[in-house]
This record gives C-alpha cells, structure tokens and sequence, in this order.
C-alpha cells in the first residue's frame, strides 16, 4: 500500500482512495493522483491498491499462436494492455509471423504493444471500442471487391460483443479468440480493512466493478459503500448496472489516466 501523508496535519478525515486494477499496474494512475493539482487542494488522502481482478489463460489461448502463423487478416484488433501482452507474447513465441495492420483501441494499448515490437497502424480518436467500430477503415481489395475486410479479435472471456457484432454489421467477417480471462483476487486482511474505509474506489473495466462488489459483500460492507472514479464510460456503465447512482459515480469524457485522476478529485 501506497500513502501521501502531506495533509496528515489535517483533522479531517482523509480522501482514501482505492486503486484496484490487478498487482503491478497501479503504478500510472498512483503517480497521476500524487501530481494532481486537484488532489492537492484537497488536503489529507491516503492510497491503498486493492487488487480486484488477476488474469488467467482462455479457452482460446494454446491456439492463438498457431491462429498468428497459419492465417494472415486485414486487421488483428487489440482492446487493452492485457489483451497485448497475451497477443504479443503468442507472436513472439511463434516466431513473430508476419502480421496485418493492427489497431489499438487507446494510447495505452499502443504503448503496451510497443514494448514488444509490435507497430500500430490504427488508433481511434476515442480509447473505446464502439468509436474503433465506427472509425476503422475497410481494407480495398483490388483484385476481389467482394471479399471483406478480415479481423482477428483476441479479447477477454469476458468482453462485450460490442467490437465484434458492430464490426460484422459494417460487413467485416471477425475472428474472435478469447485468450484469457479475468477472475476476482483474494484480498488479504490488509487489503479487507482498507476496502472498508475506502471513500473512492478506481475501476478500469466491468470485471474490477463486479470483482469490488463480490468483495465487499462477503465483508457485509454497504453496497455500493465508495464513490466510483471510473477510466471511462465502460465501466460507469457497470457502476450504473450494479446500484451506483449517477451523481455517485464519475468519470472523463475520454478514457485516460490523467482524466481519471481528474474523476477522483471531483
């Protein structure tokens, strides 16, 4: 667990804000929080992670490499750093086969994928999957106009069909693999007592949403007991599902870590 003690000076009760993307990938929005100039003003606030979700293999996962090497598509589409680690990793094993042009639903996406070597040629002005639905160009086949753009998809066991069915309906033919999973983590006592007395809980997706709440349940917290500062609309819209109220979750226009830390203040 992380803490600011700069307003520890204060007699109000500290901002305790929760940070529950999986182990190890705190770190940007931490550092975000601690530099923001809104969080500043507030005085004392206290930084705890909380894990809510760890990755597992898909079903899709042994067969994702092999997929790489004996089928080349338009287009391989990537919808979060986890989803590019898994790909890239497969890509990599397999002896980096020759790829299609690969889009990358955000700026943090690219930059995961950047680590391996793998080069995006596509990113939409919005780090959400139904703006890459609506901006990601059909690939021209000169010699067959009838033969349709191509995709392969390798996603969360858990995502939502909103890529796949919005890409089909603009007349792609989609190969979706689903090559890992996301399940709820194991707090420890620690990280049980600190949920307890969390003021604002973090969310980057719909699993961490559902993997807090299953959580605080079995601790017989309030549910929903924390505000909800969200990454983007995705998962405010999971709050919203699960019983937050509208003026009890926020989030910024666009997807973004910057934004986010924004959401936690306001």
């Amino acid at each position: 667990m992380a803490s600011d003690d700069s307003g520890s000076s204060s007699t109000k009760s500290p901002l305790v804000v929760a940070l529950t993307r999986e182990d190890g990938k705190n770190g940007k929005l931490n550092k975000a929080l601690q530099s923001n100039s809104k969080i500043e003003q507030i005085g004392s606030i206290e930084i705890n992670e909380i894990p809510c979700i760890a990755h597992a293999d898909g079903p899709d996962t042994q067969i994702l490499g092999s997929t790489l090497s004996s089928t080349t598509f338009d287009y391989i589409a990537i919808t979060s750093p986890e989803a590019a680690k898994v790909f890239a990793t497969a890509w990599i094993d397999e002896g980096r086969p020759k790829l299609g042009r690969v889009a990358a639903v955000g700026k943090a996406t690219q930059e995961a994928l950047k680590i391996y070597g793998v080069d995006v040629a596509f990113v939409p002005s919005k780090a959400t999957a139904a703006t890459l639905v609506q901006e990601l160009p059909p690939l021209d086949d000169a010699t067959n106009e009838d033969r349709s753009t191509t995709l392969l998809y390798p996603a969360s066991a858990k995502a939502q069909d909103t890529l796949q069915n919005g890409l089909e309906e603009r007349g792609f033919t989609i190969t979706r693999l689903n090559t890992y999973d996301t399940v709820t983590a194991t707090w420890t006592p620690d990280e049980e007592a600190a949920a307890k007395s969390t003021t604002v809980a973090c969310f980057a997706s719909p699993s961490a949403v559902k993997a807090w709440l299953k959580n605080t349940e079995q601790l017989n917290c309030c549910c929903p007991r924390a505000l909800a500062a969200c990454i983007g609309e995705t998962s405010a819209k999971a709050c919203r599902s699960n019983g937050w109220s509208e003026e009890e979750i926020f989030y910024p226009e666009k997807p973004g870590v910057e934004g986010w830390a924004d959401a936690v203040a306001d």
